[in-house]
């Protein structure tokens, strides 16, 4: 039905809003090797992978517009327009927060305390399981649209959005425990050093709080 109604009034939006989000978490994906990279104090590779950082939010920038440009305000949508526009903002900041973490460490020639490492690299993971968690959750919206949001796929998504807010929770704890380990060792490292750590330890775990944000936005529209 879905797709009889998009043939009438106009292109779905659903696939290039999958494909940005496709986009946005590859783009997320990068932060493993970009850290990996910081932990060994690569600098070349850094450099190497902040430039497809930079690439792949660069393409999902296009796909925005696009797809905005396909939301027209009088254009018949089976979901709330507001709601499809708010997904899009919260994916395309995942890439952009993501583009401004690695742009500010390959800048900054910014270092880790080794005590801080492994803690670190978990977080990072965590936040990149997030984004793609959302991004299975935005697979599904066009298995919603068929099935009119319900039965259950309506079950189905409900579960995978528990498990992106589990992933989120999880981050929201290790951010804690790695700005606790920071602020032990804070007195021994350079005062500037450590107000960019404190930075980059909170965009991190931003990137994870966006992907939950999406998969709220989704909820909201089952409930609707």
């Amino acid at each position: 039905m879905s797709d009889y109604l998009f043939r009438m009034f106009g292109r779905s939006p659903v696939r290039p809003l999958q494909q940005h989000m496709e986009r946005a978490s590859a783009c997320v994906a990068q932060l493993i090797p970009f850290f990996e990279a910081v932990i060994a104090q690569d600098h070349e590779q850094m450099k190497e992978v902040q430039e497809a950082i930079v690439t792949l939010e660069n393409e999902a920038d296009v796909l925005k517009r696009e797809l905005r440009l396909q939301l027209p305000k009088g254009m018949f949508l089976p979901v709330d327009r507001r709601d499809l526009l708010e997904v899009i903002t919260m994916q395309d900041y995942m890439a952009n927060k993501t583009k401004d973490i690695a742009g500010l460490m390959l800048g900054r020639k910014m270092a880790v305390p080794k005590s801080l490492n492994k803690r670190l690299m978990k977080y990072v993971k965590r936040s990149v399981d997030a984004s793609l968690q959302a991004r299975k959750v935005i697979n599904e919206f066009d298995e919603l649209l068929e099935t009119g949001f319900r039965g259950q796929e309506v079950r189905l998504v409900t579960k995978m959005i528990k498990g992106l807010n589990k992933i989120e929770n999880d981050t929201d704890v290790l951010q804690v425990e790695i700005r606790t380990m920071l602020f032990e060792i804070e007195k021994d490292l350079p005062p500037i050093d450590v107000m960019f750590l404190y930075q980059i330890i909170q965009w991190i775990g931003d990137v994870a709080d966006l992907a939950q944000r999406v998969g709220s936005r989704l909820q909201l529209m089952l409930a609707k």
